[in-house]
């Protein structure tokens, strides 16, 4: 309101459609992205606004089905988006949350890549990074496992054992997501059958049992060159971490190394 010279009342002077109108001028000066805005694609420009909120832990996906809701992280190092583990956690306050559907749908099969975050004594030793062979069924099923989107996931799993430790053709397993002792880890998918490669380099990650039958969730991780024998139903390499698969074959006991998390990199 204004008041003239002589004490008459002007007309209101509006300074705005609503106060919402306002909130935005004012989030725009800031750079403060409102909670109900954020986009894939602003992931996908990463400007300064929503990389801050990245790296404070402020941007979820989200999932919603019979069971609840559930949220991942997703965080970013050394220039790349990680999308964690689905959890039945609580949202952070001031949080930014995007469907999860909407974050995995961004994943390109030719460029997946997955990751296992690997501890023992009581810490995280490291992060072993691993390329997906494109549009196999086992990879797909990898995936699935990482970002727990059907509820089971590897994180809290452990490793099972090493297989001919000091060999040429030295490996470890893990991957049982159900009872963590080898016996279990059912597929998720119908049938894995697919065309797999084949491959004597260490750091393949293969299937442990043939792409059928109740364990087929479980995998092996080479870990030196193999001479003679190539690996079959091989649908992943390991690009970074290698080095981790192999502290933990040293470590005293195999079955104490724990998949503390795990995901997949995002291709955004």
């Amino acid at each position: 309101m204004m008041t003239t010279e002589t004490g008459a009342t002007a007309d209101p002077v509006h300074l705005g459609d609503s106060a919402s109108s306002i909130m935005n001028k004012v989030q725009e000066i800031t750079g403060e992205i409102p909670q109900t805005q954020l986009t894939v694609e602003d992931l996908r420009r990463m400007r300064e606004p929503v990389k801050r909120l990245v790296e404070a832990g402020r941007v979820l996906a989200v999932q919603e089905d019979q069971d609840g809701r559930r949220s991942a992280r997703i965080t970013l190092q050394d220039g790349q988006l990680f999308l964690h583990s689905l959890l039945h956690q609580p949202t952070p306050a001031h949080a930014h949350t995007l469907q999860e559907s909407e974050v995995v749908g961004v994943l390109e099969p030719s460029c997946t890549l997955a990751f296992l975050d690997l501890g023992w004594a009581g810490s995280t030793r490291g992060r072993v990074t691993i390329r997906l062979t494109p549009d196999t069924p086992l990879a797909r099923q990898f995936v699935l496992l990482c970002t727990g989107q059907r509820g089971h996931t590897y994180r809290n799993t452990k490793l099972l054992g090493v297989g001919h430790k000091g060999e040429p053709w030295e490996w470890v397993v893990g991957g049982d997501y159900k009872s963590n002792d080898g016996e279990g880890g059912a597929p998720l998918l119908p049938d894995l059958q697919g065309q797999y490669r084949r491959s004597a380099r260490a750091g393949a990650v293969c299937a442990r049992y043939v792409p059928r039958g109740p364990r087929c969730s479980q995998f092996a991780i080479t870990t030196r060159d193999r001479v003679a024998v190539q690996w079959s139903d091989v649908f992943g390499d390991v690009v970074s971490g290698l080095d981790v698969v192999r502290a933990a074959v040293n470590h005293s006991d195999i079955t104490e190394v724990t998949v503390v998390d795990c995901g997949v990199v995002l291709p955004l």
